[in-house]
C-alpha cells in the first residue's frame, strides 16, 4: 500500500503544480481542466480553465490535486507535506524554493534527530515539512 496527498486549492492548482514541479522535479503526467472533461458542458464556462485532475510523478510517490469549486475551499489545517530528502543540501534547496513568497515557520537547520528540518507554507497555503534524517 502506498499513501499519497491530494491537494485542494482555490482556483490556483495549475500554477502550484508547475510551481511544485520546478521546485521538487518530476513530471506532470496530468493537468485535466473542466473543458476537457465529458461532463464539461455541466460546467460554468468560468470554471472551464479551472483543474479537475493534477498528477505530479515524483518517482515512487504522487503529488495529486484539484480547485475546489466556488465556496467549498478551505484553508489546509492539521497536516503538513513532508518531504524526506536523503542530501542536507537538496533539502536546503527544497526548503528554500518551498518557501519563496510563502512563510517559513520554522527555518530549515540542524535538529537534534534531523541533519535537516524546517516547516514552511508555500505561496499556495499547502503546509510543508522537508526532513533529511541523519545516518545512523
Amino acid at each position: 500500500m502506498k499513501i499519497n496527498s491530494y491537494l485542494m486549492f482555490d482556483g490556483n492548482c495549475e500554477a502550484a503544480f508547475k510551481f511544485y514541479a520546478q521546485c521538487l522535479g518530476g513530471q506532470i503526467t496530468m493537468m485535466m481542466s473542466h473543458k476537457d472533461a465529458p461532463s464539461a458542458e455541466n460546467v460554468a464556462p468560468e470554471w472551464h480553465d479551472k483543474i479537475m485532475h493534477a498528477c505530479l510523478d515524483l518517482g515512487d510517490r504522487l503529488l495529486m490535486g484539484s480547485d475546489c469549486p466556488p465556496g467549498y475551499f478551505e484553508t489546509p489545517q492539521g497536516f503538513y507535506v513532508q518531504l524526506s530528502v536523503p542530501e542536507p543540501a537538496e533539502a536546503e534547496r527544497i526548503f528554500h524554493a518551498l518557501a519563496e513568497n510563502g512563510k517559513v515557520k520554522m527555518p530549515i537547520a540542524q535538529t537534534f534527530w534531523s541533519i535537516r528540518f524546517g516547516m514552511l507554507i508555500d505561496q499556495f497555503g499547502t503546509p510543508w515539512m522537508i526532513n533529511c534524517e541523519q545516518v545512523i
